[in-house]
């Protein structure tokens, strides 16, 4: 890594750099460095994401398949089986930001990688040794979010299209429903990050697993009653999924904390005796 350059202030020192400075890291960058090592980590992980977009493109037909299987059979008999579009330029640029967004998910490590690499050497190394498995987890817990909501998805979606169905015809444009699907996924993924944020809530001493343990029955509660508000539709399979899925993260909060923040643990030990 390049060495400090006298004749230019290090502005961003008190960021990067500490009394108690890591032995391992003996090394710093300037200001000017800094934004260029950020700059080409961004070029890198955009150019990932044009990539793996430019893929998805290739086989849309493939990804507009998949994520059209959670329409009712009645609608996808509708026209053809096939949703419509309301204007000239609707179909490119719904299999345009299509491919994007599956671009995005499958450019997803490298572009976490590529943060990695920007800020890694900033830590300890104690604070390394957690870094890795926080991002494979983070990775994991992402996907694992998106693939219950795609598994979710058909029953507001269905309920959501016959709610209506006795006053209205229900014509579904290829935007509205590619849509509602990306971000009810989404939503879904940001939601399964949960356990990691108040892990390290839990690191800077916001949150403690006494803490969760005390709340755990109202908290339950309260998450059952919040899914049933949540998800979109009256049908009674979403609360559920929803309702395990978000207790299951509460609990996978407390045994993460309990694993990463070991030193948190036992000044807690330390204060309840």
């Amino acid at each position: 890594m390049a060495t400090n350059r006298l004749d230019e202030p290090d502005i961003l020192a008190p960021f990067f750099s500490d009394d108690d400075e890591d032995p391992n890291n003996g090394s710093s960058m300037t200001l000017v460095e800094h934004l260029e090592e950020l700059r080409w980590r961004i070029i890198k992980a955009v150019a990932a994401i044009v990539v793996t977009s430019i893929i998805a493109f290739v086989f849309r037909q493939y990804v507009v398949w998949f994520l059209e299987l959670p329409l009712p059979t009645k609608q996808a008999d509708v026209f053809g089986g096939k949703l419509i579009v309301t204007g000239i330029m609707e179909g490119f640029t719904t299999f345009l930001l299509i491919s994007i967004a599956a671009g995005f998910i499958l450019a997803l490590p490298f572009v976490l990688y590529q943060l990695w690499a920007f800020i890694a050497p900033g830590l300890y190394e104690k604070e390394k040794k957690y870094a890795v498995p926080f991002i494979f987890i983070g990775i994991g817990l992402f996907v694992a979010g998106v693939a219950l909501g795609y598994i979710v998805i058909r029953y507001p979606v269905e309920w959501l299209i016959t709610f209506a169905a006795s006053n209205f015809t229900e014509l579904i444009s290829a935007g509205s429903y590619f849509t509602f699907v990306a971000f009810f996924m989404l939503a879904f993924g940001i939601v399964f990050e949960i356990p990691l944020v108040l892990t390290f809530l839990s690191k800077i001493g916001l949150v403690t697993a006494r803490t969760l343990r005390k709340k755990r029955v109202p908290a339950h509660i309260g998450m059952w009653i919040a899914a049933t508000f949540l998800t979109p539709g009256a049908d009674p399979y979403s609360p559920i999924f929803l309702g395990v899925a978000m207790s299951f993260l509460y609990e996978l909060t407390i045994i993460f904390i309990r694993i990463f923040n070991k030193e948190g643990q036992e000044a807690e030990a330390e204060a309840e005796a």
